[in-house]
């Protein structure tokens, strides 16, 4: 334990604070709103904590890819809108099977995100004018989508509505708890190994063992919660595969690495060998997809699609979970656990409050408060690693 904190401390003096701010406000945020209200830590409340997150941090997973560029997407709520839109008039509307309306909506997706990435390439205009336009535009063809009517009606029982409705049986999700730490330590030990091999530094077998311990602590204990209510959700399955996947991808990949050198200076990027153009197109075309993808969870949960889905505070809470969560505003810093986690403080936040029968305002001034601090932390980590250097 003691090289443990050695290690956390080193860290820290180095000004890579990680994950460590966000899980401290995350132990504060539930400590207290389970002083105020019991009912916070409940099964049945944590399993809705669960719905209420994945929508928002499969969306926030696409606002990180963005700003690890050092770029921003503010797109993101509007095409979220627009595919859930899609999705529906393409099932309800038209009877076609639920898989091709969600091909049509990630396919929609896929082509915003192509054509936003190549005019911010080619014509060179910053991504915050482009995506604001779309922001605008992308509303407007939703509400065109819609029609007259403004609103579209799902089946309860239908296999849309089943996304957020199903519930893993007990023994699955306490497999799923489990398999999880083992899966990270597995990595862990090769990844220890294949150094070991090179001649390069490995970090202590503590070290390496903390991570996987901590966070099979984390999910057998999420896991007997959940099954003590309905059991684990389906949805919040879908939402940690994607983030195990955009994160493998951000570390095990060269698109990844290739990701990361860009948001840390286009110019050197681009003398190392980086397509820089095809790879910040490539990350607009990933973030509006996910953007659709967490629509299609947000349609999935209201079982419903009108004139206000994908607005109001979506995308502004979209891009305070990748910034709480630890994403650099400043690029080139980030990982995807950063969506799950600033996801969670948003919905634990909005939870909270809602249990303790406080108003929306409060909220919106302490997520303001939440952020502005977040904010505040990456400026101070940025500034001592320059200093540094």
């Amino acid at each position: 334990m003691s090289t443990v904190i050695q290690d956390v401390k080193r860290h820290a003096k180095s000004g890579d604070l990680g994950a460590l701010p966000v899980l401290i406000g995350l132990v504060l945020i539930w400590t207290v709103f389970t002083l105020l209200n019991h009912r916070f830590i409940s099964p049945d409340n944590l399993s809705n904590l669960a719905l209420q997150m994945a929508p928002v941090g499969t969306m926030s997973l696409g606002i990180v890819l963005v700003l690890l560029l050092g770029e921003i997407d503010l797109s993101a709520g509007s095409v979220s809108g627009l595919c859930g839109a899609i999705l529906a008039v393409v099932h309800v509307r038209h009877g076609l099977h639920p898989l091709i309306g969600i091909a049509a909506a990630l396919a929609a997706a896929g082509v915003i995100g192509g054509l936003q990435g190549t005019i911010i390439e080619r014509l060179r205009i910053p991504s915050f004018v482009v995506t604001l336009s779309g922001l605008i535009g992308w509303q407007g063809l939703q509400l065109w989508t819609l029609g007259k009517q403004g609103t579209i009606n799902l089946s309860f029982t239908g296999s849309i509505a089943k996304l957020s409705g199903t519930y893993l049986h007990p023994l699955l999700g306490f497999a799923l708890a489990v398999v999880i730490p083992l899966g990270v330590a597995f990595v862990a030990i090769t990844d220890q190994r294949r150094r070991t091999g090179r001649g390069l530094p490995v970090p202590t077998q503590s070290a390496i063992f903390a991570k996987p311990l901590i966070i099979g602590v984390v999910t057998v204990g999420l896991a007997l919660l959940l099954n003590a209510s309905q059991g684990v959700p389906l949805t919040l399955v879908i939402f940690t595969l994607l983030v195990i996947a955009v994160d493998w991808v951000l570390i095990r990949t060269r698109f990844g690495r290739h990701v990361y050198a860009t948001g840390g200076g286009i110019e050197a990027a681009r003398r190392a060998g980086v397509n820089v153009s095809r790879i910040r197109t490539y990350v607009f075309i990933a973030s509006s997809m996910l953007a659709a993808a967490g629509g299609i969870l947000a349609v999935s949960r209201l079982a419903a699609v009108n004139q206000s889905t994908g607005g109001s505070d979506t995308l502004l809470n979209a891009i305070a979970a990748a910034v709480i969560g630890g994403t650099s505003l400043f690029g080139g810093r980030g990982r995807a656990y950063s969506a799950l986690l600033g996801s969670l403080v948003i919905v634990s936040i909005a939870n909270g409050m809602f249990l303790l029968s406080l108003d929306s305002s409060v909220r919106f001034m302490i997520t303001g408060a939440v952020l502005l601090s977040a904010v505040v932390v990456d400026s101070f980590t940025r500034r001592g690693q320059t200093v540094r250097r």
